[in-house]
């Protein structure tokens, strides 16, 4: 089945009027049989039926067999490392969302696990920095905000070699684009918040694993912790998933024109060209006419480096990055 069809259908809610739409289950609490005798779900903190079906929904786009949502992103990425014991270390890509390595380096460290960060576009860099206490490898692709490509199943294959799990923040992407556990990665990492949901109105992240034993770690943080999304957003989450494929093909066609447009524009004298298939960091390129094509590629992903601001850079020059994402 396509993304864009799993977008739009959604396993049985159960619902014993047949709502096609699913129900939100606002409650903190639910009826037992007896004091003995538990149902299914006893307490919101720990199972909702609405986050149930969004848990569910988010597996299946992203190809895994398990996930668990979270109130936000970051909510998510400190689950993970809930993981890890004193003395691990985490490989992280030098390129990070900012409240990541702000959670990293002044929570993270105060919890006896080390963190290094490298380039994770350079495998030698990664190899060496690989160590017999290395249990994770936290990376974006593309990194966010300098848009750098990772490969995914090159880093997979380091990370197993010293027994660290592969987690890759699929946030830039969605699963339109890119699925990372079928390249090979261990868990990917969603702030939903962004092209998940694309009607800015929820704050929301999700892990989603095919590993069992990964996932319940992961459940028994997001209950302990008491970091589970909320009934009504999850619910408003899986209403802005049914679009989430129209969105992202009408956002690349957009950037595809507007990078064809600035590309011809006398004003504009490089362009920031991303390959995926040779895995090399962005670059600012000089736009001869023989590739203008290369901007006719999928992503929906504008890239304005420091110093510049409405577009306009202090070198007079504008920097645009089309993405060639799809997988």
């Amino acid at each position: 089945m396509k993304t864009s069809t799993r977008c739009v259908h959604l396993e049985a809610n159960g619902d014993p009027y047949g709502a096609v739409s699913p129900p939100i289950y606002q409650t903190a609490t639910f009826r037992q049989q007896s004091p003995l005798e538990f149902g299914e779900y006893d307490y919101t903190r720990t199972a909702n039926p609405t986050r149930t079906l969004l848990e569910q929904q988010l597996a299946k786009l992203e190809s895994g067999a398990h996930a668990c949502a979270f109130s936000s992103g970051m909510a998510a990425i400190t689950a993970l490392t809930r993981t890890l014991e004193i003395g691990d270390h985490i490989l992280a890509g030098n390129d990070l969302y900012g409240g990541t390595v702000r959670f990293l380096d002044q929570v993270l460290s105060r919890s006896g696990i080390y963190v290094s960060y490298v380039d994770v576009t350079d495998l030698d860099e990664v190899r060496a920095s690989l160590n017999s206490r290395t249990k994770l490898a936290l990376i974006e692709t593309p990194t966010n905000p300098l848009l750098r490509i990772a490969d995914i199943a090159a880093l997979a294959e380091l990370a197993h070699s010293v027994g660290a799990i592969l987690a890759v923040d699929n946030s830039m992407l969605s699963p339109c684009f890119q699925q990372p556990l079928a390249l090979g990665s261990d868990v990917v990492i969603h702030s939903a918040t962004k092209f998940l949901c694309g009607h800015s109105d929820v704050t929301a992240g999700a892990l989603i694993t095919s590993n069992s034993n990964l996932h319940k770690k992961i459940a028994f943080q997001q209950n302990a912790e008491g970091a589970g999304l909320s009934p009504f957003e999850s619910w408003l989450l899986l209403r802005g998933i049914k679009t989430l494929c129209l969105r992202a093909e009408r956002q690349s066609t957009s950037a595809c024109t507007i990078a064809q447009f600035l590309s011809e524009h006398p004003a504009v004298e490089h362009v920031l060209l991303q390959d995926r298939h040779h895995f090399r960091p962005a670059v600012s390129l000089p736009v001869p006419a023989e590739r203008q094509d290369d901007a006719q590629t999928d992503g929906g992903l504008f890239h304005q480096p420091s110093g510049c601001e409405n577009g306009a850079c202090e070198s007079g020059k504008l920097v645009f990055g089309p993405d060639r994402f799809k997988t």
